[in-house]
């Protein structure tokens, strides 16, 4: 059965480094994922032409229709890669307030690959100290291997070939990862709120 991959990326430029990390991800998980004789498809979600609506959202309660759309595809994924560029040593207040608007529970067992991209190797460690608690706080099963690249992994331009053989040694080690845990479950169903649980018959007795 058709599993869905939600990729979030919060990079603010277009191109940017956040974006092209996101898409290797994206790219060799599916390959996992074909492998494992699972068909995916795949939602890219770029946080940045959110940023108006996720704002209005915070202070009215709300959402516009499309970041609604956005949100649920978060909420009904069996996958989810996130990536997010640093600042100031921690991830950037756009992609936190993004997660802020979701479901408390709309990752809850999900699978969740977390990634992100900065000047330095010295911020690799907003991974694990800033982005990591966030998902484990929502109950998301967050796969052991994050990935942080640098301006230094990228050696060519961008493309696969572009990446330095490391980068690219923990995209395939994140990727299987999360492809192992997106196979191995049943795939996501989510209820409808307005659905009746209780027959009419129960009801009027």
């Amino acid at each position: 059965m058709t599993r869905t991959l939600a990729v979030v990326t919060a990079g603010l430029s277009q191109p940017s480094a956040s974006r092209l990390l996101a898409d290797q991800l994206a790219a060799a998980t599916k390959n996992e994922l074909e492998r494992l004789g699972v068909p995916v498809d795949m939602h890219i979600i770029e946080v940045r032409d959110f940023a108006r609506d996720i704002a209005d959202n915070i202070v009215t309660g709300f959402p516009s229709p499309a970041l609604k759309t956005a949100v649920d595809a978060v909420a009904g994924a069996d996958g989810v890669i996130a990536v997010a560029p640093t600042f100031r040593a921690s991830f950037s207040g756009l992609f936190k307030s993004f997660i802020d608007v979701l479901d408390a529970a709309a990752l809850e067992g999900t699978p969740v690959l977390i990634a992100a991209t900065g000047g330095t190797a010295r911020h690799s460690l907003v991974l694990e100290h800033a982005i990591r608690p966030v998902f484990t706080y929502m109950h998301a099963a967050v796969v052991p291997t994050s990935v942080f690249a640098a301006t230094d992994d990228w050696a060519g331009g961008g493309s696969v070939d572009g990446a330095v053989a490391s980068l690219r040694a923990r995209i395939q080690r994140a990727a299987r990862e999360l492809a192992a845990e997106i196979a191995r479950r049943e795939p996501k169903t989510i209820a409808d709120p307005f659905a009746l649980t209780t027959s009419f018959d129960e009801l009027l007795g």
